[in-house]
């Protein structure tokens, strides 16, 4: 003898809770994954447009045990004006060196050599940033 089958036939009587729990749950997670998306979106075009002046450092070389020879590009806008950051570090990772660096060039890119003096010999060169100055576009 076949066994019979109890209860009502699904979805012939409508959603059952789990169907409609389930449905709610992906309008939750579909709204704020968009959300997300939305937030990560405009953080990123804000960090974008914030950054004034994009540098970076071409090569280095540490002359001496007290200086380190760095050539700088940075790339701007023709009439900014702005400071790049650059830092010089010893092999056991203390800061020995500090240097901001004036980019007043009045082109759109900007080739430049700098001299950082160190305390100690420096085992690397590097930009920590660059910002446009207060005085911006003239």
């Amino acid at each position: 003898m076949a066994a019979v089958r109890e209860g009502l036939p699904d979805g012939r009587y409508g959603r059952s809770a789990d169907q409609r729990a389930d449905r709610t749950l992906k309008i939750v997670g579909a709204v704020l994954g968009a959300v997300l998306l939305g937030v990560v979106g405009w953080l990123g075009a804000s960090y974008i447009s914030g950054q004034d002046l994009s540098g970076r450092i071409i090569t280095w070389e540490a002359v001496s045990d007290h200086e380190v020879k760095v050539h700088l590009e940075v790339v701007k806008d023709k009439g900014d004006t702005g400071v790049c950051t650059l830092r010089s570090q010893a092999i056991d990772g203390s800061e020995v060196g500090r240097k901001d660096v004036a980019i007043d060039q009045r082109s759109g890119q900007v080739d430049t050599e700098v001299s950082v003096r160190t305390t100690k010999r420096a085992t690397n060169a590097v930009l920590v940033g660059c910002t446009r100055s207060a005085a911006g576009k003239s």
